[in-house]
C-alpha cells in the first residue's frame, strides 16, 4: 500500500542519516550546515511524494479511515461524513509538508476532505457538559453548538466518540483487573497443588498419606458422607409428614461408598457401617440454624398448604361446620373435613382425640398490630400471659416482602398451659406463616412439624399435634378488628386426669374460645391504659405511670402463679413424691438464686384441684370479695380487708387490680399490703395475690419500675364444669360433648396454688415439717371455702 511504501522510504532515509552522523569523517568530509540543508531537502521531497501517493490512494477509497491518527484522550474525533466535512480534535493535515506542490497535486488536494480542530475552549465546554449529561438530546445539541460555534452533527459525533472512549477505558480497566485476579488464582492453584502433592500432618508436621486411594477418591468419600447426611434429614422430614416409616421404600442398609455410582450407590450399595440413622427434628442436633435449603422449601410448601386450608375452613358458609345443640357454638364435621383435605401428618394415632373449634369476634386492636404481636415471640407471650408459659423463635426461614410480615415463615417452639396440676403442659415445635390476603385482611397459621409419636419431651408434657390453626384478621372502620379464630389439634387424652378430660374435649382449655376471649380482655386492658380519654388521676389518686407500673407488676405475678401451678420449664421445679399425698396434689421445690423479681432461697410450691358444686361466677365473686376474705385467708386475720387502691382492666368491674390492707394490728405493724389481680372471661377465671411492703408499693404507685420488687404469688384458677349422677365431670352444657349422658348439674373446677419461701438460704435443706405445713395450709383453705359456700 502507498502508506507502507512511504513509511519504508522515509524510515530508511532517517536511519541512514542517524548512522552516518555519528561518524567523525561524515562532518569532516562535507560542510555541516550545507550538507544538512541538502539532506533535509531530500527527505522533504521524499516525504512530499509519499504524501501525494497516499492522498491519491485515499481519493479512490471513500471508506478508508485516516492513517497514523494518534489516539488522544483529551481530543475526541467528530466526523461529518455525509457532506465531506470532518471535525477533528487533533491535526493530521499533510498540506504543510512542502510549498513546492505542482498544480496536479493542488487539484487532488482540493477534492480531499476538510479537517477541523476544536479549540481548547470548545473541548473544555464539551467536557463539562459531558460530565452532567453524556446523552444530550437534539435541543441540547443545538444550544451547545450555537454557543461553541459548532454544528449539531459535530456535537453529536463528539459525544458519541467520547462515550466510546469511556467504554473502551472501562473495558481496558476491567481486563487488567481480571488478568490480575487470574494470575492470583493461578498462583494459589499452583501452591495448593504443590501442598496436596506433599501433605503434612498438622500435629507432627510429618508427611501424611491417604493409603492406597488417591486424593480424588478421598474427596469422593467426603462428598458421599455429605450426601448421606442430607439424605438422612430428607427422610426424617418425609417420615414426619407421611407419618409412616420411609424405610419401607429405602433400604436402611444403604451406604454411599466411594466405588458406587448412580441410583445403586444411593440406596442399594453394600454398607460396612450399619444402618442409616434418621434423626428426628426434635433432637438437640436440630435446635440451631441447621435447616438447609431443601428443608426450607419443604417447610414453605407445608406452610402454604396450611394457609390454604385455614382460609377454606374459616369461610362463614363452609359446610365443614354445623351448629351444636344449643345453637350458639360450632363443631367440625370430621367426615366432610376428611373428604376435602388429606390427613395431614398421617392418620391419627391410637388414643388421640381430635378437637376443632371456631369462633369469631371483634377486638380493640388493628390488624397490623395484632400480626406484629403474633410474629414476635415476646409480644405473643405478653398478649397471652396466662396461656403461654414459654415461647421462642428458633429460626426465621423466610423474611417478609418489603420489610413487612407478608410471607414471613418462622420455626417456633412454645409451651401452652392451663392452670391446673392435673392438665399437662403442651409443648411443641411448629411453623408460623403470615400472609396478607388484601389491604385490610391478614392471616396467621400454625402447623406442627413433628410427628406426635416422636416427641422427646418429658412425661410432664402432653403429646399433641397441631393441624392448620390460626386466625383471620380483618380491619374494621372504628380501629378494631374482626378475628376468626380456628384451633384444630389432636392430643393424647390418656395424659390428662379424668377430672379434666371433658373440659379438654370441649375446647375450653386450649380451644378457639379461650384464645379469643383472652385476646379480647388483653386488648381491652391495653386500650384503657393507652387511651387519652383516661384522666391522669383516678379516685385512688394514681397517675397514669403508676397505673402502668401496677399492671406490669400484676401481670408478672399472675404469670408466675400459672407457671408454678403447671410446673412450667420457665423455672426449674423438682417434683416431690410424698407418701399420703393424693394424685390431685402436686408438691414441688426449687432454689431461687438471684432470680429477677423473686426472693432468694428455697421455694416450695403446692397446688391442688378439686370439684365444687357451685358455678364459676359465684365462686369467683366470693373469692375476690374483700369483705368475705377473712372466712378463708389466714393473712386477713379473720376480718375484712380495706381496699387502698384500684386499677380497672376492662368494662367488667371484676377485671381489676386492687391493693388491700389487712385490718388486724400485726399486719399493720409489719407494713404489709396485699396486691391482688382478679381476671375473668368467657372460659375461665383467675385470682392471684401476694404480700408486698408499703414502701415498695408507694414507689411503684408513683411510677417507678416494678422489676425490683420480689414476690411469690398464690391464688386460684377456676374453670366451668358439670357433673352427672355418676360424679363424672363434663363441660358446661354450652360446650357439651356428643354422647354425654346423665342428669347434669352446674359446677366448677377450682385449683388452689401456694408458693412460699421456706428458707432464705439457697443451700438450706428442705424439711418434712415445711412440706407438711404448706400441705396443711392448702387443705385448711379448701375446707374453709367449702364450709363458707356450704359445699359439704
Amino acid at each position: 500500500m502507498p502508506g507502507r511504501h512511504w513509511k519504508q522510504r522515509s524510515g530508511a532515509l532517517i536511519v541512514r542519516f542517524l548512522i552516518e552522523k555519528e561518524n567523525p569523517k561524515f562532518w569532516a568530509s562535507r560542510g555541516s550546515f550545507g550538507f544538512l540543508s541538502t539532506y533535509k531537502k531530500r527527505v522533504a521531497i521524499d516525504l512530499k511524494e509519499s504524501a501525494i501517493e497516499i492522498r491519491n490512494s485515499m481519493d479512490g477509497e471513500a471508506n478508508m479511515g485516516l492513517l497514523n491518527d494518534p489516539f488522544d484522550p483529551a481530543n475526541i474525533l467528530g466526523r461529518e461524513m455525509d457532506e465531506g466535512y470532518e471535525s477533528r480534535s487533533g491535526s493530521d493535515n499533510y498540506d504543510g509538508l512542502s510549498n513546492d506542490n505542482d498544480q496536479h497535486a493542488a487539484n487532488k488536494r482540493g477534492r480531499m476532505k476538510k479537517y477541523h480542530r476544536h479549540t481548547p475552549q470548545q473541548i473544555q465546554e464539551l467536557e463539562n457538559f459531558f460530565k452532567d449529561c453524556p446523552h444530550p438530546d437534539e435541543k441540547q445539541r443545538l444550544d451547545l453548538g450555537r454557543r461553541l460555534g459548532l454544528e449539531s452533527r459535530q456535537v453529536k459525533f463528539w459525544f458519541q466518540n467520547r462515550r466510546t472512549q469511556l467504554k473502551t477505558q472501562m473495558e481496558r480497566h476491567e481486563n487488567i483487573v481480571l488478568k490480575q485476579e487470574y494470575d492470583k488464582l493461578r498462583f494459589e492453584n499452583m501452591a495448593m497443588k504443590e501442598a496436596m502433592g506433599n501433605p503434612l500432618c498438622k500435629n507432627c508436621s510429618g508427611g501424611t498419606k491417604f493409603g492406597d486411594s488417591s486424593i480424588d477418591e478421598h474427596h469422593i468419600r467426603l462428598e458421599n458422607a455429605r450426601l448421606k447426611d442430607e439424605l438422612a434429614r430428607i427422610l426424617a422430614i418425609a417420615e414426619r409428614f407421611m407419618d409412616k416409616p420411609i424405610t419401607e421404600f429405602v433400604n436402611c442398609n444403604s451406604q454411599l461408598s466411594a466405588g458406587s455410582s448412580g441410583i445403586s450407590g444411593l440406596i442399594g450399595g453394600p454398607s460396612s457401617s450399619g444402618n442409616l440413622e434418621i434423626v428426628p427434628i426434635s433432637s438437640a442436633s436440630c435446635t440451631g440454624p441447621l435447616i438447609n435449603e431443601y428443608e426450607r422449601s419443604i417447610y414453605l410448601q407445608v406452610a402454604v398448604s396450611a394457609m390454604e386450608e385455614l382460609v377454606s375452613v374459616a369461610e362463614s358458609d363452609s359446610p365443614l361446620w354445623y351448629k351444636s345443640s344449643d345453637g350458639g357454638n360450632e363443631a367440625l364435621n370430621l367426615e366432610e373435613y376428611e373428604k376435602k383435605f388429606s390427613p395431614y401428618g398421617g392418620m391419627k394415632p391410637a388414643g388421640f382425640v381430635t378437637v376443632a373449634t371456631r369462633v369469631t369476634g371483634s377486638v380493640i386492636i388493628s390488624s397490623l398490630e395484632l400480626v406484629e404481636s403474633f410474629m414476635s415471640a415476646n409480644r405473643w407471650i405478653e398478649m397471652f400471659p396466662y396461656m403461654i408459659g414459654k415461647a421462642s423463635t428458633l429460626e426465621v426461614l423466610y423474611n417478609g416482602v418489603g420489610g413487612t410480615r407478608d410471607g414471613e415463615l418462622q420455626m417456633m417452639d412454645a409451651e401452652c398451659l392451663f392452670p391446673s396440676p392435673l392438665v399437662p403442659l403442651r409443648r411443641g415445635r411448629f411453623l408460623r406463616f403470615c400472609k396478607q390476603h388484601s389491604q385490610s385482611v391478614w392471616a396467621v397459621v400454625d402447623v406442627s412439624v413433628e410427628n406426635a409419636r416422636e416427641i422427646a419431651y418429658p412425661d410432664s408434657f402432653m403429646r399433641y399435634k397441631k393441624k392448620p390453626s390460626g386466625c383471620i384478621v380483618q380491619d374494621l372502620a372504628n380501629g378494631c378488628s374482626l378475628v376468626t379464630w380456628i384451633e384444630h389439634v389432636e392430643y393424647d387424652e390418656s395424659c390428662a386426669h379424668h377430672l379434666y378430660r371433658p373440659l379438654l374435649r370441649s375446647g375450653l382449655a386450649f380451644g378457639a374460645h379461650r384464645w379469643l376471649a383472652t385476646l379480647q380482655c388483653q386488648c381491652e386492658c391495653s386500650a384503657l391504659l393507652l387511651s387519652d380519654k383516661i384522666s391522669l388521676e383516678d379516685d385512688s389518686g394514681l397517675t397514669l405511670e403508676g397505673r402502668r407500673s401496677i399492671v406490669k407488676l400484676a401481670r408478672r405475678m399472675s404469670s408466675n402463679f400459672c407457671a408454678g401451678v403447671c410446673a412450667s420449664s420457665v423455672r426449674r421445679w423438682e417434683k416431690l413424691e410424698l407418701a399420703g399425698v393424693g394424685e390431685d396434689v402436686r408438691v414441688m421445690t426449687r432454689v431461687s438464686l438471684n432470680e429477677p423479681g423473686e426472693p432468694s432461697g428455697v421455694v416450695l410450691s403446692t397446688a391442688k384441684s378439686v370439684w365444687l358444686p357451685i358455678s364459676r361466677r359465684q365462686l369467683f365473686d366470693f373469692l375476690r370479695d374483700d369483705q368475705s376474705r377473712g372466712r378463708w385467708d389466714i393473712l386477713s386475720n379473720g376480718g375484712p380487708m380495706q381496699e387502698m387502691a384500684r386499677v380497672s382492666q376492662g368494662q367488667d368491674a371484676a377485671n381489676c387490680i386492687t391493693l388491700l390492707c389487712p385490718p388486724a394490728a400485726p399486719a399493720r405493724e409489719s407494713n404489709m399490703l396485699i396486691l391482688q389481680e382478679s381476671w375473668t372471661e368467657e372460659t375461665s377465671s383467675l385470682i392471684v395475690y401476694a404480700p408486698v411492703d408499703v414502701a415498695s408499693m408507694t414507689a411503684i404507685m408513683g411510677g417507678k419500675d416494678s422489676e425490683f420488687l420480689a414476690l411469690l404469688p398464690s391464688g386460684f384458677a377456676i374453670a366451668d364444669a358439670i357433673v352427672d349422677h355418676n360424679m363424672t365431670v363434663v363441660p358446661n352444657a354450652r360446650f357439651l360433648c356428643d354422647g354425654a349422658e346423665g342428669t347434669l348439674t352446674t359446677g366448677s373446677l377450682l385449683t388452689l396454688g401456694f408458693q412460699i419461701l421456706v428458707n432464705s438460704l439457697p443451700n438450706a435443706k428442705l424439711t418434712v415439717e415445711s412440706i407438711e405445713t404448706v400441705n396443711g395450709l392448702v387443705a385448711c383453705t379448701i375446707q374453709k371455702i367449702e364450709g363458707a359456700l356450704c359445699c359439704n
